[in-house]
């Protein structure tokens, strides 16, 4: 399975509330800001974005390391799916 397909479909994030579930993927549907990006818990999102403060572009996709989901994610701005 590639890392955009699923079974278990996709949801999408548009507002700052943070979203708690295990997820295979990120992809931005605008330019978006992270609040936070997490994999068991902690903030990963520097591990992914070298400058977190900056907006990702539309179309960006984010994959977690080989075997390992994110756990949650709050956005600060723009909106995203998650690959479930």
């Amino acid at each position: 399975m590639s890392n955009l397909e699923t079974t278990a479909g996709t949801f999408i994030v548009n507002d700052t509330v943070e979203k708690t579930i295990d997820f295979q993927a990120i992809v931005a549907l605008e330019d978006t800001i992270f609040t936070s990006i997490k994999i068991s818990g902690s903030d990963v999102k520097d591990n992914y974005i070298s400058n977190s403060a900056a907006a990702i572009k539309a179309g960006s996709i984010i994959n977690p390391a080989l075997g390992v989901n994110f756990s949650g994610i709050q956005l600060t701005s723009g909106s995203v799916a998650i690959i479930l």
